[in-house]
Parts: structure tokens; C-alpha cells; sequence
């Protein structure tokens, strides 16, 4: 009986726990419903800007998936100790690749912005950018909203 019970704990503790953290479409739907209210697009403004954000979001999704599945390797080794110094630099700059790829993925996307759209409003996006990270911070932290 304890066994049984042990058992079904182990299969419910995962679920219990995933239950808990935030759903990806969770986050996605209040980032849109915070943009939106944070930068106020007319319709033809929204026509504009939605689809272009739509694509910037793909490709940084893609470039992180990459870039998880590749730190993978690092991640199961638990002492950097246990690399030869090759892998450790391989590893450093793997790292400055993404962060570089990251950036051009930044810049390609407010040349795109700014060639369709004011300038003020991709002011206050990239403000709304951050607002958001700091909101969704405090939110599944179980903070307030200063």
C-alpha cells in the first residue's frame, strides 16, 4: 500500500509542479494584451506591427531553442574543471555567437519597425518590452505592481 501510494505521488508531483509554472500561450497572451494597451496602434498601425512582431518572436524562438539545445552538453557537466580548456573557450564563445546573432535579430527587426511605422512607437514598444519582463517577474513571483 505504500508503494502504491509512493507511486502515485511521484506521478503527480510533476504535474502538480507544472500546474504551477506559467504556460508559454499564458505569457503570449498577456504580452498582446499589454502591448496593445501599452502602445495604443490604430487598426492600421496594429496591421502593421503585429505581423512583423509575429516574425521577430519566431526567429528569437528558434535562435534560444538552438541555443538550449546546444548548452545541453554544459549544462550535465558540473564542474567547469571537468573540460579541456578547447571546450570551455568553444563553449565562451558559442555563447558570444548567440548573443551576437540575438543582437542582429534586434537590429534587423527595428530596421523593419522604423522603415513601417513611427518612431514613436517603437519607442514605446521597446519601453513596453521591459515593462512586461518586469510585470511578469512580479507576477509569478507573487510580488505587487509598483
Amino acid at each position: 500500500m505504500k508503494n502504491l501510494l509512493f507511486s502515485a505521488l511521484i506521478f503527480l508531483l510533476p504535474i502538480t509542479l507544472l500546474a504551477q509554472r506559467p504556460k508559454s500561450e499564458e505569457i503570449e497572451s498577456l504580452k498582446i494584451a499589454y502591448f496593445t494597451q501599452k502602445l495604443a496602434l490604430s487598426p492600421d498601425e496594429a496591421k502593421i506591427f503585429w505581423p512583423i512582431y509575429n516574425d521577430m518572436q519566431s526567429e528569437q524562438n528558434a535562435l534560444r531553442k538552438e541555443r538550449m539545445q546546444k548548452m545541453i552538453s554544459f549544462r550535465k557537466v558540473n564542474e567547469i574543471d571537468n573540460l579541456t580548456d578547447a571546450q570551455v573557450q568553444s563553449l565562451i564563445t558559442s555563447e558570444f555567437d548567440f548573443k551576437q546573432r540575438d543582437l542582429n535579430l534586434d537590429k534587423k527587426y527595428y530596421s523593419k519597425f522604423k522603415s513601417k511605422l513611427p518612431i514613436k512607437i517603437i519607442g514605446k514598444f521597446y519601453r513596453a518590452q521591459e515593462g512586461f519582463k518586469r510585470e511578469l517577474l512580479n507576477k509569478f513571483r507573487g510580488g505587487q505592481k509598483n
